[in-house]
Protein backbone atom coordinates (compact mmCIF):
# COMPACT_ATOMS: atom_id res chain seq x y z
CA UNK A 1 0.00 0.00 0.00
CA UNK A 2 1.33 3.54 -0.83
CA UNK A 3 1.01 6.48 1.48
CA UNK A 4 0.16 9.87 -0.06
CA UNK A 5 0.66 12.93 2.29
CA UNK A 6 -0.28 16.47 1.27
CA UNK A 7 1.29 19.62 1.98
CA UNK A 8 1.46 22.93 1.15
CA UNK A 9 -2.01 23.95 1.32
CA UNK A 10 -3.36 27.75 3.55
CA UNK A 11 -4.78 30.93 3.00
CA UNK A 12 -4.12 33.14 0.11
CA UNK A 13 -5.33 36.10 -1.08
CA UNK A 14 -6.94 35.81 -4.68
CA UNK A 15 -3.99 36.39 -7.31
CA UNK A 16 -1.95 34.49 -4.60
CA UNK A 17 0.10 31.47 -5.41
CA UNK A 18 0.35 28.46 -4.07
CA UNK A 19 2.18 24.90 -4.52
CA UNK A 20 0.83 21.95 -3.03
CA UNK A 21 3.24 18.58 -2.49
CA UNK A 22 2.66 15.56 -2.24
CA UNK A 23 4.94 12.46 -0.57
CA UNK A 24 4.51 9.32 -1.47
CA UNK A 25 5.92 6.21 0.41
CA UNK A 26 5.37 2.80 0.75
CA UNK A 27 5.67 1.60 -2.66
CA UNK A 28 7.64 2.66 -5.94
CA UNK A 29 6.18 5.63 -7.10
CA UNK A 30 7.19 5.69 -10.92
CA UNK A 31 4.74 3.08 -12.32
CA UNK A 32 1.82 5.40 -11.50
CA UNK A 33 -0.23 8.20 -12.85
CA UNK A 34 -0.41 11.04 -10.18
CA UNK A 35 -3.37 13.22 -9.54
CA UNK A 36 -4.82 16.14 -7.79
CA UNK A 37 -8.50 16.55 -7.16
CA UNK A 38 -10.02 18.64 -5.30
CA UNK A 39 -13.41 18.91 -3.07
CA UNK A 40 -15.26 22.13 -1.85
CA UNK A 41 -18.15 21.84 0.31
CA UNK A 42 -21.04 20.86 -0.40
CA UNK A 43 -19.42 19.81 -4.20
CA UNK A 44 -18.77 16.31 -5.34
CA UNK A 45 -14.55 15.80 -5.86
CA UNK A 46 -13.42 17.14 -9.40
CA UNK A 47 -10.19 16.69 -11.11
CA UNK A 48 -7.78 19.19 -11.35
CA UNK A 49 -5.04 17.69 -13.04
CA UNK A 50 -2.97 14.99 -13.78
CA UNK A 51 0.72 13.28 -14.94
CA UNK A 52 1.51 10.34 -16.52
CA UNK A 53 4.37 8.03 -14.71
CA UNK A 54 7.27 9.43 -17.13
CA UNK A 55 6.11 13.07 -16.21
CA UNK A 56 6.29 13.15 -20.19
CA UNK A 57 2.10 14.32 -20.16
CA UNK A 58 0.01 16.25 -18.69
CA UNK A 59 -3.89 17.04 -18.48
CA UNK A 60 -5.80 19.60 -16.90
CA UNK A 61 -9.18 20.63 -15.84
CA UNK A 62 -10.33 23.93 -18.20
CA UNK A 63 -11.29 26.20 -14.75
CA UNK A 64 -7.50 25.50 -13.95
CA UNK A 65 -5.80 25.28 -17.13
CA UNK A 66 -3.19 28.00 -17.76
CA UNK A 67 -3.09 28.72 -14.17
CA UNK A 68 -2.27 25.15 -12.46
CA UNK A 69 1.11 23.30 -13.08
CA UNK A 70 1.69 19.66 -12.12
CA UNK A 71 4.99 18.31 -11.88
CA UNK A 72 6.82 15.02 -10.38
CA UNK A 73 10.67 14.41 -9.04
CA UNK A 74 10.71 10.78 -9.38
CA UNK A 75 13.78 10.67 -7.12
CA UNK A 76 12.12 12.33 -4.55
CA UNK A 77 8.76 10.91 -4.80
CA UNK A 78 6.93 13.97 -5.06
CA UNK A 79 4.25 15.17 -7.29
CA UNK A 80 3.57 19.46 -6.89
CA UNK A 81 1.10 21.67 -8.09
CA UNK A 82 2.19 24.95 -9.09
CA UNK A 83 -1.41 27.10 -8.15
CA UNK A 84 -1.06 30.87 -9.75
CA UNK A 85 -4.15 33.30 -10.18
CA UNK A 86 -5.66 32.13 -7.50
CA UNK A 87 -9.66 32.50 -7.46
CA UNK A 88 -11.55 32.38 -4.51
CA UNK A 89 -13.56 29.45 -6.31
CA UNK A 90 -10.42 27.12 -6.18
CA UNK A 91 -11.30 27.12 -2.22
CA UNK A 92 -11.30 23.50 -1.75
CA UNK A 93 -9.58 20.51 -0.07
CA UNK A 94 -6.91 19.32 -2.20
CA UNK A 95 -6.39 15.51 -2.67
CA UNK A 96 -3.58 13.91 -4.11
CA UNK A 97 -4.30 10.03 -5.48
CA UNK A 98 -2.09 7.16 -7.55
CA UNK A 99 -3.35 5.00 -10.22
CA UNK A 100 -2.53 2.83 -13.39
CA UNK A 101 -4.37 4.96 -15.63
CA UNK A 102 -3.29 8.08 -16.75
CA UNK A 103 -7.30 9.63 -16.18
CA UNK A 104 -9.61 12.29 -14.99
CA UNK A 105 -11.65 9.98 -13.39
CA UNK A 106 -11.70 9.65 -9.65
CA UNK A 107 -12.48 5.54 -10.20
CA UNK A 108 -8.85 5.24 -11.82
CA UNK A 109 -7.33 6.12 -9.02
CA UNK A 110 -6.88 3.47 -5.70
CA UNK A 111 -4.50 5.62 -3.12
CA UNK A 112 -5.33 8.69 -1.73
CA UNK A 113 -4.07 11.25 0.71
CA UNK A 114 -6.03 13.16 3.71
CA UNK A 115 -6.30 16.29 1.57
CA UNK A 116 -5.03 20.04 2.15
CA UNK A 117 -7.05 23.31 2.54
CA UNK A 118 -6.79 25.41 0.29
CA UNK A 119 -8.74 28.61 0.79
CA UNK A 120 -8.25 31.92 -0.97
CA UNK A 121 -10.03 34.72 -0.20
CA UNK A 122 -9.70 38.55 1.04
Amino acid sequence: QMQLVESGGGLVQPGGSLRLSCLASGRAFSPYAMAWFRQAPGKEREFVATINSSGGSTSYADSVKGRFTISRDTIKNTVHLQMNSLKPEDTAVYYCATGRRFSGYYRDYDNWGQGTQVTVSS
